[in-house]
């Protein structure tokens, strides 16, 4: 049976790395196997040794120098260079006997969303067996406004890859009682997010916040976003259960 494959997808500061590795202990602990890969071919320290790693392709400062490019350029170079190393990567990633795959996307976002590099990538390991996992960062989403704007961000991380899709508030163990109550009450329910944005402002940006969630609505996208932590462990049971429904009908792993 061929591995599935788990995107950790987000800002940067969003806590890509961190959840990558602590769902990966907590699989261990529960006796399933995974791999991890990193993709980021600009970071300089991880907390986990990643089984497959972009860096062994792909070098940011051999491009800045190679290239005369700074950091910004740099990143779009190797974006697009990865596209071209796709085989090679995707080919050590299939010789692993393991249940999940689980890839730490690189910090900047829309470096990953926007590049075809990204696609390329899911297509090579198989859509059919390729999931999303898109952190909301609570610094950003405790605010309606703010939560519109990870709502529009994933929105269109999903369009750009059509695979199914979790949505994860991460770091949840740094929201207090009011934060989580607030945010639990917008992710279960629109209403209750259009009232916050009116009464938060009345401005511009408020009506194209609300015209945005009203056509989130009528599709059906950004309901539901669980709390995790990869502090407390909280919601990784969660992610599992997530991951297997969306790849296996809810089946656990044989």
């Amino acid at each position: 049976m061929a591995p599935k494959n788990l995107l950790f997808i987000g800002t940067a500061g969003s806590g890509k790395s961190t959840l990558t590795y602590a769902f990966q202990l907590w699989m261990q602990n529960q006796g399933y196997d995974s791999i991890t890969v990193n993709l980021d071919p600009g970071v300089e320290e991880l907390m986990y040794s990643p089984d497959v790693d972009v860096r062994d392709w792909i070098e940011l400062s051999e491009i800045m120098e190679s290239h005369g490019l700074g950091p910004n350029g740099a990143q779009i170079a190797a974006a697009d260079l990865m596209a071209l190393n796709i085989k090679e990567i995707t080919d050590v990633i299939d010789g692993f006997d393991t249940d999940y795959v689980l890839i730490d996307t690189p910090g900047q976002l829309e470096l990953f969303a926007f590049r075809a590099s990204s696609r390329l990538l899911v297509e090579a390991l198989g859509i059919e067996n390729s999931a999303l996992a898109f952190l909301f960062d609570p610094a950003l989403a405790k605010t309606p406004n703010g939560y519109v704007s990870s709502l529009m961000l994933s929105a269109t991380v999903h369009f750009r890859l059509p695979v199914p899709m979790m949505s994860l508030m991460s770091k949840s163990d740094l929201l207090g009682d009011a934060d989580r109550e607030r945010l639990e009450s917008w992710s279960r329910d629109y209403y209750s997010l259009f009232t916050s944005l009116m009464d938060e402002s009345n401005d511009t940006q408020t009506v194209v916040s609300i015209e945005f969630l009203q056509a989130l609505e009528s599709i059906g996208l950004g309901r539901g976003v669980i709390p995790v932590s990869a502090d407390s462990g909280e919601g990784l049971d969660d992610i599992y259960s997530m991951a297997q429904q969306m790849l296996e009908g809810g089946e656990d792993i044989g």
